[in-house]
């Protein structure tokens, strides 16, 4: 009996936003969301996001509607000019958490562009846990370059962005 693959995946939507857009793109979270299932087995996928605003409402109900896990995150009401979008620490927490306090998944997928997570990577790869790191664009650090082969995907890739991309 073959058991199932249950990987869960940790989407830095700033860094999904932002560099998409550097080369002229748009996800379509819809398509992105079954891509996410079908090619990596993602029973769960959380979409981090760096505040609420009301202005935003009707794209987090799309986000949700594909089947992403909304978390935002904490500020200070006083504070929201003053926001922080970083999203980095709140999702290592989270993957350390998972791992530690429930480990009911096999492996992660981590949807980023930045170095701040190549701890996190480093470990995940040690520990046989990390399943893929999906760059939005064909820019990342240098640090990602050891795992090439065996665990990093250029989303922007032709032939992936093609599945991916938002058509109005």
């Amino acid at each position: 009996m073959t058991t199932k693959e249950r990987n869960i995946a940790f989407i830095d939507a700033q860094n999904l936003h932002l560099w998409t857009a550097s080369e002229d793109w748009k996800i379509d979270f819809k398509r992105f969301r079954i891509y996410l299932k079908d090619k990596f087995h993602i029973e769960e996928a959380y979409f981090f996001l760096w505040f609420i605003n009301d202005d935003h409402k009707e794209m987090y109900r799309k986000i949700q509607k594909a089947g992403f896990i909304l978390e935002f995150r904490d500020h200070n009401s006083n504070m929201l000019w003053k926001k922080k979008w970083n999203v980095d620490v709140d999702i290592v927490f989270e993957v350390m958490h998972r791992l530690l306090e429930e480990d009911d998944f096999n492996k992660i997928v981590l949807v980023t562009w930045d170095w701040d997570y190549i701890q996190l990577v480093k470990y995940l790869i040690q520990k046989e846990r990390l399943k893929r790191i999906l760059f939005p664009n064909s820019k990342y650090s240098s640090l990602y370059k050891p795992f090439k082969d065996l665990y990093w995907m250029n989303l922007s890739e032709e032939r992936v962005k093609n599945i991916l991309k938002f058509i109005q």
